[in-house]
């Protein structure tokens, strides 16, 4: 089981989880009581059910790089292609900041 924590804005939104195969995301729970928490993505609105999914949430595999960025995120890791929690792991952090 891998885990990814997801921030909003630089607070701790929820978790994004691959467990054999399946991804699920959940919201914090701090998080949604907050008045002003907003949905991370229009996909992935705000409630307390944990949301199923057996390929990567779209909303965070259209954050992985594409092209000569891609080549580059991986030409300086051991990860595949193939691996998109890894690869989305490994980039994201990079370009968070700029759509958040």
């Amino acid at each position: 089981m891998r885990q990814a924590r997801i921030f909003r804005k630089d607070r701790f939104a929820g978790m994004l989880t691959e467990d054999g195969g399946e991804y699920t995301f959940r919201y914090d729970e701090e998080y949604l009581a907050s008045s002003d928490a907003e949905a991370v993505s229009l996909t992935l609105p705000l409630h307390k059910e944990v949301c199923k999914s057996p390929v990567l949430f779209p909303f965070f595999d259209g954050l992985i790089p594409e092209g000569w960025l891609l080549d580059v995120a991986l030409r300086n890791t051991d990860i595949s292609v193939l691996d998109r929690m890894s690869v989305r792991s490994a980039s994201v952090s990079l370009l968070l900041p700029a759509i958040c």
